[in-house]
């Protein structure tokens, strides 16, 4: 039996895309190589891995035991490489870091670059996810680090303490519920947006719970950051829904008003997460104390 990491971790992300094509774009290969080396580790094994169906794919018995032993495996082989390599030349790798929008707008940008100047040998390889999407790739080992929700993850994910993140609504001053104190999501459901772009993290997550109120968010215009949302708002190209850090800096400049979201998904606790911080290579073990010395609450 003979797989490479490079099978390892195909495999890896492909159980956790549940999709070969997604997976192979997640491990930079192209879609006919991906395939071909699945077919191959299935060959050797004599046992189907994945299961094919129109909408993707999930594991087969073998597969989700393969799965579970490559976790350990690139653990491992990126525990020692982070070791050696602090012998050989100084503490030196790439650490993967998911973070929902909110974190990686505003509380993460000066944390990171202070980190990046005190590890200079050290890379992050940076992605926006939505928190359960964090759940998953730390699960399945293809991240390092997270900084999610704490709602969103299981038991099995340890977690540390960030920040506090909520969710307000930006309406133009003037605008008649603008003086209201607090508003569900069912009482501007209907009204015109502006948003973010559709792979925004954020964005999937307002649009998820639109969707069980049975509606469609409105979005007039989708803009890069929450900055923009601001300016669009004031200008009356329709209402945002930013993290009250956002909103708070907008105001100072804007002539826009904010109202608390009453619901209860919009008060979120921000933790750092990690699979097993005593297996993590020694660099993302350096990145989560770094983040943990700079949690605010």
């Amino acid at each position: 039996m003979r797989f490479d990491l490079v099978d390892l971790r195909l495999f890896l992300h492909v159980a956790e895309a549940q999709s070969i094509t997604y997976g192979a774009e997640r491990a930079n290969l192209a879609l006919p190589s991906a395939s071909e080396r699945i077919r191959g580790m299935e060959d050797t094994l004599g046992t189907p891995l994945l299961i094919r169906n129109r909408r993707g794919v999930s594991l087969s018995p073998a597969g989700q035991c393969l799965v579970d032993h490559a976790r350990v495996i690139i653990q491992q082989v990126e525990r020692m490489r982070g070791d050696l390599g602090s012998f050989a030349r100084g503490l030196s790798g790439s650490v993967r870091l998911l973070s929902n929008t909110a974190a990686l707008s505003e509380h993460l940008p000066r944390i990171l670059a202070t980190f990046l100047s005190a590890n200079p040998t050290l890379n992050l390889d940076i992605e926006e996810c939505e928190s359960v999407d964090i759940a998953r790739a730390l699960a399945a080992g293809t991240a390092d680090v997270g900084i999610a929700s704490a709602a969103a993850l299981s038991d099995g994910i340890e977690q540390f303490p960030f920040r506090e993140d909520a969710l307000v609504l930006l309406l133009p001053r003037g605008d008649p519920l603008s003086r209201k104190r607090k508003l569900r999501l069912a009482d501007v459901v209907d009204r015109a947006f502006v948003g973010l772009p559709l792979d925004s993290a954020l964005q999937r997550h307002l649009s998820g719970h639109a969707s069980r109120l049975g509606a469609l968010l409105k979005i007039r215009a989708r803009v890069n950051d929450f900055d923009a949302v601001g300016r669009m708002v004031e200008a009356g190209a329709g209402i945002g829904i930013v993290p009250a850090a956002s909103a708070a800096r907008c105001r100072r400049g804007m002539n826009i008003a904010c109202v608390a979201l009453d619901e209860p998904w919009a008060v979120r606790q921000l933790v750092i997460c990690v699979r097993e911080r005593a297996a993590l290579p020694i660099g993302a073990q350096r990145l989560v104390e770094h983040l943990r010395q700079e949690a605010r609450i």
